[in-house]
């Protein structure tokens, strides 16, 4: 059975990442673009413009260009999106790096990607050197502090083959790989989602989700330079800092993950902050509880609905439309984004389920990713005949609105962050006195779900220390949170770990 969006196909351009993004800046001319919530730094559309190439003209004469891999170190601020279009107009690919990760993490990353220069903000300066000296990249540069100057490159790559943006995802399971998202891919997945969610010039959009997740770079970021909005960028979500920040800027379009929406929907401190500028509000990157978003819409005055992707594509699939907002429920993840199809299949099997019933999503369309990177087994366990398997349960009702019911897959999504439990396995079985191990997700308060180990010794261990030496290895948000000890850790005749037992 083969479902189908509501809206008819669009055309996707055959155009570049930055071409599609940037090329309209000329017409919103000294309209600011950016604007650093903190710090009060403002880029406008034309210096957008004229940034962007005059520093991709600068990292040409350093060498990058077409076939390279730029790694990109840095929190949300202004200065990102001109690194990030800049390092695309040269013809090179960027790959994002989390600035929370360890050294060994983000040297894995860099080794991985194959990178050629490492772009890092002041913040992240001393952690990106360390891991570049690792990895073997020579060229480290400051974010604040990029080359221009020259002719700008023109590369001319083939849109629908060449990698723009190189972001690391555990997929259904296993530890990051690199995912190859070409500027099709991305193209697409904008061009889909502005069908829906009519992003504008009237709009100012809060940024607090990173840019170097996939939510933040396509849905926030690029869908606002696209439309002409304002981004309004923050590094990290500080209640009071955000409130003020959408009541000062006169914020529209607000984008959530749920453990900010459990804080909106408790904390006294909103009904102090003039929020009336508020639209529309999303939530994405895990399923959201519906007490808590109905309790979060009365305190801002505004609907708030989810939508649903994955990195693999691009990463929207579903949507709540903006004309839809009303009359969709909440809990559910809307209808199909343009030019997207799905299926709901057996989990294990390409039968697809009867009508009403639950099934494990598999979604195709031009935001499907190219494949992962430098690992054929892995693609194609994953993309079979077109066909995206997101390992996640879901149903669609009469009306083909679609709702995730249960996570098949392994990964544990940490304040919407990915945590695959076989890294946090690997890491535990280093620890001398660990015989065996197995993670899973539990639900947490703040987290929405979060680790926990259950662990075979071979001779008493605190339980604290253990978490402790876990956490001395790995980026804090993949950070085990409780410890159980256990006689032994159940397995299927392969040896594979029954994790439902577990749960």
């Amino acid at each position: 059975m083969l479902h189908r969006s509501p809206l008819p196909d669009i055309e996707i351009p055959d155009v570049t990442l930055t071409e599609y993004v940037i090329g309209g800046a000329r017409r919103y001319g000294d309209k600011p673009a950016l604007v650093d919530g903190r710090t009060g730094e403002s880029i406008t559309y034309a210096e957008l413009r004229s940034s962007v190439y005059a520093t991709a003209a600068g990292l040409a004469a350093r060498g990058v260009g077409p076939g390279d891999v730029v790694a990109l170190m840095s929190h949300n601020q202004p200065r990102y999106a001109v690194a990030l279009h800049a390092v695309i107009a040269t013809g090179a690919a960027v790959t994002p790096v989390n600035p929370v990760l360890t050294v060994p993490e983000v040297t894995r990353q860099l080794l991985a990607a194959k990178a050629k220069m490492l772009i890092a903000s002041d913040e992240a300066r001393d952690k990106a050197r360390e891991a570049a000296a690792g990895a073997g990249v020579e060229d480290v540069l400051a974010l604040t502090a990029l080359p221009t100057g020259g002719t700008p490159p023109a590369p001319r790559p083939d849109p629908a083959t060449t990698v723009a943006v190189l972001p690391f995802s555990s997929g259904t399971t296993g530890t990051a790989k690199g995912v190859r998202l070409t500027h099709r891919n991305l193209v697409a997945n904008l061009a889909q989602t502005r069908a829906g969610w009519r992003v504008g010039p009237q709009d100012v959009q809060a940024a607090v989700l990173p840019f170097f997740h996939i939510y933040g770079h396509t849905i926030i970021l690029n869908s606002g330079l696209l439309g002409g909005a304002t981004v309004v960028t923050l590094p990290r979500f500080e209640l009071a800092e955000y409130l003020r920040t959408l009541a000062g800027h006169r914020v529209t379009r607000a984008y959530f993950a749920p453990p900010m929406v459990l804080t909106l929907a408790t904390a006294p401190e909103v009904d102090d902050y003039d929020l009336s500028s508020l639209r529309y509000a999303l939530c994405g990157a895990a399923p959201l509880d519906v007490e808590v978003t109905e309790r979060a819409e009365k305190r801002l005055g505004c609907l708030i609905r989810q939508g649903y992707g994955m990195t693999e594509a691009s990463p929207g699939t579903h949507q709540v439309f903006d004309d839809a907002f009303a009359t969709t429920p909440p809990g559910s993840i809307g209808v199909l984004s343009p030019n997207t199809e799905a299926r709901l299949v057996r989990p294990g099997t390409d039968e697809d389920v009867a009508a009403g019933e639950t099934g494990e999503l598999l979604v195709r369309g031009p935001q499907v990713m190219a494949g992962y990177l430098d690992d054929p087994a892995a693609t194609a366990a994953t993309v079979t005949d077109g066909w995206l398997h997101t390992g996640d349960l879901l149903r669609v009702d009469a009306d083909g609105v679609f709702w995730v019911v249960d996570r098949l897959k392994e990964l544990i999504k940490y304040k919407g962050y990915q945590v695959a439990p076989a890294e946090l396995e690997s890491v535990l079985l280093t620890h001398p006195d660990v015989l065996d191990a197995a993670v899973v997700g539990v639900p947490h308060a703040e987290g929405g779900e979060a680790p926990k180990a259950f662990v075979v010794t071979a001779r008493p261990v605190d339980a604290d220390a253990l978490m402790a030496f876990v956490a001395e290895r790995v980026a804090p948000y993949k950070k085990v949170r409780f410890v159980e000890f256990v006689g032994e850790i159940p397995k299927s005749p392969t040896g594979k770990i029954l994790r439902r037992l577990l749960k």
